[in-house]
């Protein structure tokens, strides 16, 4: 069995290949669009940021496409385990805190940007515990830490966010699936 994908090697892939974003926020753009799509119609490279411009192509890369492909199903699986395993991907505790928090709050936007994905989707339609976590991950996306804060107490604080975030997460995914996919033919209109 592989190993699974770490966010230090997810980040020096990205930087092979030419991609400037964070690989937190790709993976929560991942998650948030499995939550919405089947792996199979999501094509990995299109959620990649180039920088804006459109007319870059990312250099070629198998051995980054096996990367992606990897894990897109490690999310999968960890998104359907019922023992709750699901971990957003993020840089490991020896980062600074600083930098932990921006990656939470980048993952936090890029799984809202992935659940937006789908074609029609209705938030009323969803359970109110659902639509808090999502109102939560929104306010996440702006966290940050300040210059003047008592490091101890915001390292508690970002552990129980992250173990927020990563059973909200969850528990979307498993709401959103519960419901039939979108078909994505059904999407496209003709004129």
């Amino acid at each position: 069995m592989q190993d699974s994908v770490s966010f230090e090697e997810l980040s020096d892939t990205f930087v092979r290949i030419g991609c400037v974003e964070s690989p937190a926020e790709y993976h929560g753009t991942l998650c948030g669009t499995l939550c919405v799509r089947a792996p199979e119609d999501i094509n990995l490279a299109r959620l990649l940021d180039v920088g804006g411009d459109e007319a870059l192509i990312l250099r070629p890369d198998p051995a980054a496409q096996t990367e992606l492909r990897q894990l897109c199903n490690e999310a999968l699986h960890a998104l359907q385990d019922e023992d709750m395993g699901f971990e957003p991907l993020l840089p490991d505790d020896e980062a600074e805190l600083g930098t932990r928090v921006l990656a939470l709050a980048s993952w936090c936007e890029g799984f809202l940007f992935g659940l937006a994905s789908r074609p029609g989707l209705d938030l009323k339609k969803c359970s109110e515990e659902v639509r808090e976590v999502l109102r939560d991950f929104t306010q996440f996306t702006q966290a940050s830490l300040g210059e003047n804060e008592d490091l101890e107490l915001e390292e508690g604080a970002y552990v129980e966010l992250v173990e927020y975030v990563r059973v909200g997460a969850q528990l979307v995914f498993m709401e959103f699936r519960a419901r039939p996919l979108p078909d994505p033919s059904q999407s496209r209109q003709l004129h």
